[in-house]
């Protein structure tokens, strides 16, 4: 999946993550004024290991690096919102 239109510093992103899963993905998620994802990780969710994770995907997925990513809200939630600097 290309996600380099994501990657425009100021883009907001919301990601609907699935710790602990069977496989790491990305996907689209509902469409809405915003950039939505849903993301599956093989991390446990424990210590901020699956956002890290997430983290990783995501920026490979958009082809960015992760330096260039900034969680803005859900550090400990399942829904979290990123940005891109």
């Amino acid at each position: 999946m290309d996600l380099s239109h994501l990657a425009e510093p100021g883009t907001v992103i919301e990601v609907r993550v699935t710790p602990a899963a069977r496989r790491n993905a990305v996907e689209h998620g509902d469409a809405s004024e915003r950039a939505s994802l849903k993301v599956w990780v093989t991390t446990a969710p424990e210590d901020g290991k699956a956002t890290k994770a997430v983290v990783k995907l995501l920026a490979k997925s958009i082809g960015i690096a992760k330096s260039r990513l900034t969680l803005i809200r859900g550090a400990t939630s399942r829904d979290k919102v990123f940005r891109v600097d």
